[in-house]
């Protein structure tokens, strides 16, 4: 099953299917390096295509790679750099076996390894800071979350954090090179403000946010270049073709700015960085007609790729909760 990531649209592709930076932007780093397959530190254009199990990979320099691999029924699409070469691996966990799939970018061997278990959500990330995707499941049961982090430096890690109903929203919010545990927290209605819980991995300090609503979408990043995760919802509409919201929560001076791009009802958020940056540029990928849009964060530009069809799933839009 491709993952759950967001309501309406979601639900129905669900069922058919080095960089040098002016400061040391870890969080934006790690995430771009999940979809930067050629390793030119821009984000590549992927696509998950369910009916054939192939993910279609456009490189910045129009270079094409076809790659089968998962298997739509059962599989969450997990990219990250697990091998720790500075590139893209594709990868995936099934839900049915708790098994995760990873084909590595430096020598193409397929490494397989299980952690987790049925009904667990994949919340891979560089936990320990040692540039490599450690593979992670949170599990809810007992009223609790669990995150069971297996580090690829730091070794076994099991950690207590948020309640069953909580959404799991993994950053680097403390700009230490290392993701921090955080949830976000819904309030008692669809409407009502939501709040952000983390777990500093700097010091081990919890600080909570009220930023969102309960039925916002999380889409995490580093928007202003500060080298830290920002808080981040986008707002979808109540009608088809509404408006989509984004709000984000600068770290650097904890400003709140807001921005209009995208549709409600065809639209999935691909937020990362492709113009290279070092920003998250805010982005969408149209299901309608399968066409990537985003605005570059380095001069404000619009600008669109045609890549990928109808009920295809970008794998961009895998770091949403």
């Amino acid at each position: 099953m491709i993952n759950i990531i967001s309501r309406g649209l979601r639900s129905a592709l669900i069922l058919s299917a080095a960089f040098l930076l002016a400061v040391p932007a870890f969080a934006q780093l790690s995430l771009r390096t999940a979809m930067d397959s050629s390793g030119d530190g821009r984000a590549d254009f992927t696509i998950f295509r369910p009916s054939n199990n192939v993910w279609y990979i456009l490189k910045r320099d129009n270079t094409v790679s076809f790659v089968p691999f998962g298997l739509a029924s059962e599989d969450m699409m997990t990219p990250g750099d697990y091998d720790g070469d500075g590139k893209a691996d594709v990868s995936v966990w099934r839900d049915t076996t708790g098994t995760w799939y990873t084909l590595n970018s430096s020598d193409n061997t397929v490494t397989i390894q299980q952690w987790g278990m049925t009904g667990d959500e994949p919340v891979a990330r560089d936990y320990d800071g040692d540039g490599k995707t450690d593979r992670a499941v949170v599990r809810r049961s007992n009223g609790q979350m669990t995150w069971y982090l297996f580090q690829s430096r730091g070794g076994i890690n099991v950690v207590q954090f948020g309640l069953t109903a909580d959404y799991a929203t993994p950053g680097d919010y403390d700009g230490d090179g290392k993701f921090d545990i955080s949830i976000q927290r819904p309030g008692p209605t669809r409407t009502s403000q939501s709040t952000f819980w983390t777990h500093s991995s700097l010091n081990g300090s919890v600080t909570t946010t009220a930023f969102g609503l309960s039925n916002d979408l999380v889409v995490p990043g580093d928007y202003d270049g500060d080298g830290k995760t920002d808080y981040a919802v986008l707002r979808e509409g109540t009608t088809p073709d509404a408006p989509l919201v984004w709000w984000i929560r600068n770290s650097s001076d904890g400003s709140v700015v807001s921005y209009t791009f995208g549709k409600t009802g065809t639209d999935l958020n691909v937020q990362n960085d492709y113009d290279g940056d070092g920003k998250t540029d805010i982005a969408i990928w149209r299901n309608s007609d399968g066409t990537f849009w985003w605005i570059n964060s380095s001069d404000g530009q619009a600008h669109s790729v045609k890549w990928g069809s109808p009920n295809d799933f970008p794998v961009a839009s895998y770091d949403t909760h």
